[in-house]
């Protein structure tokens, strides 16, 4: 006996991956180097550390899945440095362990299967919880395809009025995963409108946010709302995570923002679903929040990174500086992006993601097709090492297309 929906789920980007990748065996000469899991690999702040250690204590306590105030508090003064908005840290914030178990979870909370045609919207390539999320929750999927004549701006005009009509749920994510596009407020605006119009609840992923290459920080969700007048964020929750911005992964923390009615059925369903935030988990994200410093020296890091790969790549693919993010999202000669990615494991020993798995066909296409994602997570001298390689495989790859 199981869940029948579970049945529906594809499987999970790396696990076709290492299917596709199973018969090869990588080139001995060279060390292997990996570009393909979105996995930070800076160290860990020791302020972080450091309070962890000094919360020990906490462990002997049940956590309230609501947070401590102080980590409310801690989470709404940093949105009011970064996006000049006010929050009510009772009613509108909510810590949440990780943004992914949210992600998932909004769609538990906000999705109606009981009305025809239940429908959740996502951005094509995407994240593949939200599909996960969607189907389990007893939803079918519909998708915008990113376009790349357009910064890889999903193409909303692809959802006709009657799959808007059955819209309960849309993704988006800026910046983007895999392509780094961040949306502008004319984008927000029209998402807005079909919003209202249908009743739908956008969920905003922005766990990238604060990794970005120009000098004004990529604009969030609940900013473009209230400069749009929208200061209630009626049918809008943000989410924003720590495993990006801090560095640490592993310890799934981050929060969810947004309209105050979501917010409080979602803490219902998270009370009942045992969401709380281990107490010294909260204690080190408090330290995290309370810290810009880190964060800064993080995304200088990233800037000299990509300042460094980026000429060596765009030498030789189709390939250009995202808004945001740490991927590059490369076209690849011939268009065949698994046929790539699997010449090069085999003759340079690096593994990239080949951008078909991140999607799904739609509209005729699959958008991810002739791509790749290449995250450059590890230090410098690993992801240059990489691109060295990379640079000098693509020519290989490239005669090898034109050879009967």
């Amino acid at each position: 006996m199981h869940n029948p929906l579970l049945d529906k789920l594809h499987p999970y980007p790396f696990e076709r991956l290492r299917a596709l990748m199973k018969g090869i065996t990588p080139n001995p000469a060279y060390r292997p180097i990996s570009l393909g899991i979105g996995e930070p690999k800076h160290p860990a702040p020791q302020l972080i550390e450091a309070a962890l250690m000094a919360s020990l204590k906490g462990l002997s306590g049940y956590p309230a899945t609501a947070g401590e105030p102080a980590l409310r508090e801690s989470i709404c003064a940093w949105i009011q440095r970064r996006y000049a908005l006010s929050l009510d840290p009772a009613s509108q914030v909510l810590p949440v362990n990780g943004s992914r178990e949210a992600l998932f979870a909004l769609a538990q909370t906000v999705i109606d299967p009981t009305r025809e045609g239940a429908t959740v919207v996502c951005p094509n390539p995407f994240y593949q919880i939200y599909e996960g999320a969607a189907l389990l929750a007893g939803a079918q999927t519909a998708f915008a395809n990113s376009d790349p004549a357009r910064n890889f701006a999903a193409n909303w005009a692809e959802i006709d009025a009657a799959t808007w009509a059955r819209t309960q749920l849309l993704y988006v994510c800026s910046p983007g995963n895999p392509t780094g596009a961040v949306m502008p407020l004319d984008e927000w605006k029209m998402l807005f409108e079909l919003s209202d119009r249908y009743g739908f609840v956008i969920a905003s992923d922005e766990c990238y946010s604060e990794i970005y290459f120009r000098e004004e920080a990529p604009l969030g969700g609940l900013e473009a709302a209230a400069q749009l007048g929208r200061t209630d964020f009626r049918n809008l929750i943000a989410f924003t995570s720590l495993s990006k911005r801090s560095n640490v992964p592993g310890m799934r923390s981050g929060f969810v923002a947004g309209d105050a009615a979501i917010i409080k059925k979602f803490l219902l369903y998270r009370t009942y679903h045992g969401s709380a935030m281990s107490p010294i988990v909260q204690a080190a994200s408090i330290a995290a929040w309370n810290d810009e410093a880190h964060v800064v020296e993080n995304r200088q890091q990233y800037r000299a990174k990509f300042a460094q790969v980026t000429p060596m790549l765009s030498a030789v693919l189709d390939v250009a500086l995202p808004d945001a993010g740490f991927y590059l999202w490369a076209a690849v000669p011939g268009g065949d992006d698994i046929a790539f990615a699997q010449g090069l494991l085999a003759q340079y020993n690096v593994a990239v993601l080949p951008g078909s798995l991140l999607a799904r066909e739609a509209h005729g296409v699959n958008p991810g097709a002739g791509r790749i994602r290449m995250a450059l997570v590890a230090e410098v001298s690993e992801c240059v090492e990489a691109a060295q390689r990379i640079a000098e495989f693509t020519p290989l790859f490239k005669q090898s297309l034109r050879t009967p």
